[in-house]
């Protein structure tokens, strides 16, 4: 199942480089109309070469390798918009604030990124109608009539993945129904009874040479996110092994002392104009400290710019945040809008009460509540919780137990695959929450 998802991502990803060639190539032909040749061509092959790379990870951030965007409808058509637009600014930035290459694009610069756009937008359009019905996996799931639902219709949502969804019967012979329907993958459950007649079937199917899953493993191929609700107690041990992470995770205190610092240098004019702002609004204090839970279940102070009036919980204590909350001011709106009243929380990465990346640490009140209702809640306290996270840029902004109960999901799911190339990615997708509303 796996490398068929990969391969539909590598192809995305290398066709656009191929098109971005293009375009350049289109780009020449236009921009020297008349005077095209290949020397013009080598001239500018190095500096867009270094220019493409960064247009790549611009669409990474808008999300544009995520492969059901393109059924998004008018959402598609503005993360492309709005792409283009940042890849444009970036090349103006590159050519002309820092004119290290020979050369200044001007015209060519618009041509190439509108060439690129087309080009674009045809080949996205393409890759869909061209893979929707090919390179597909053919799955079939055997168990629990429950369980069987709910794996079923995470496949049938997200036919962009690539999956192909076939019903066999259970109560037939199963290497003749596998053999017949053309199986690739059998998702079958994560524990068996040796003796049972599913497992005494299950190993006659070896001959077939098929891909067998679990269901937790298919649960988190597919929605990206552990199912709290079918994996064992032994899973946790299976896959969570901390020991074994004792380099990254210096690796990672390392990367968050110098990044944090570098942020707090660079958002330091903003910083200024919003505690100014919020001085000003009412005279009151800028900063708000709030009791959060940390690793180990240690309590700290996580620090916010204050976006609701002073004492706003006297009377009612720690409540689930309102979508629309009187107690926050009209700067705090614009604070919470922006994600700006998050910026102190630099300082707690420095300190080492947060890191960059993790799960987002919750108040003492919540985390009694969640876990006794959340199955293994407390596991998501093995490592520092994190300024943003798996679960923030997957799910929207929790305000119920159920809310909670899924951004879990998504916890376990980084706690079992956390690495230095997932933490980039997450930090790179955060980049987009500060271009939404909370």
């Amino acid at each position: 199942m796996a490398n068929t998802l990969n391969i539909r991502k590598f192809l995305l990803v290398l066709g656009d480089i191929v098109f971005l060639y293009l375009s350049l190539i289109a780009t020449i032909f236009f921009g020297y109309w008349g005077g095209f040749d290949w020397q013009i061509v080598s001239s500018h092959f190095l500096p867009f070469s270094m220019l493409y790379f960064f247009w790549l990870v611009i669409f990474y951030i808008f999300g544009l390798y995520e492969l059901r965007i393109v059924r998004a409808g008018s959402l598609f058509y503005a993360k492309i918009a709005g792409g283009l637009l940042a890849c444009f600014l970036v090349g103006i930035s590159f050519f002309y604030l820092i004119p290290i290459f020979d050369i200044t694009p001007k015209t060519n610069l618009i041509i190439n990124t509108v060439a690129f756009g087309i080009l674009f937008l045809i080949w996205r359009k393409a890759f869909f109608a061209l893979f929707a019905g090919r390179l597909l996996n053919r799955v079939a799931i055997v168990g629990e009539d429950g369980i069987k639902q709910e794996l079923k219709e995470a496949i049938l949502n997200r036919p962009y993945l690539g999956y192909k969804l076939v019903e066999i019967d259970e109560q037939k012979d199963l290497l003749k129904e596998i053999k017949e329907n053309k199986i690739d993958t059998l998702i079958i459950p994560a524990e068996l009874n040796p003796e049972s007649k599913l497992a005494k079937e299950l190993y006659g199917l070896l001959p077939a040479r098929i891909n067998f899953m679990d269901w937790a493993q298919a649960y988190e191929l597919i929605c990206e996110k552990i199912p709290v609700s079918f994996i064992p107690h032994s899973w946790f041990l299976k896959n969570l092994k901390e020991g074994e992470r004792a380099v990254y995770d210096r690796f990672k205190r390392t990367a968050d002392m110098m990044l944090s610092f570098l942020i707090v240098i660079i958002t330091s004019p903003i910083s200024a104009i919003v505690s100014l702002m919020i001085k000003l609004q009412d005279g009151k204090s800028v900063l708000y400290r709030q009791e959060r839970v940390g690793r180990d279940r240690k309590r700290f102070s996580l620090l916010k710019f204050r976006s609701m009036k002073e004492n706003a919980e006297d009377g009612t204590g720690a409540v689930w945040a309102e979508e629309k909350d009187p107690r926050v001011t009209k700067i705090g709106k614009f604070l919470r809008s922006s994600h700006f009243d998050e910026l102190p929380q630099m300082l707690n990465i420095l300190k080492g009460d947060i890191s960059l990346v993790g799960p987002r640490p919750e108040r003492p009140e919540f985390v009694e509540q969640l876990s006794e209702e959340i199955p293994h809640y407390q596991i998501r306290h093995l490592i520092k919780p994190g300024f943003t996270g798996w679960a923030q840029i997957k799910f929207r902004y929790g305000r119920t137990v159920m809310d909670a109960k899924e951004k879990f999901e998504y916890d376990l799911y980084y706690l079992k695959n956390r690495n230095p190339l997932l933490d980039l990615g997450i930090l790179l997708k955060t980049i987009q929450l500060f271009f939404k509303k909370s």
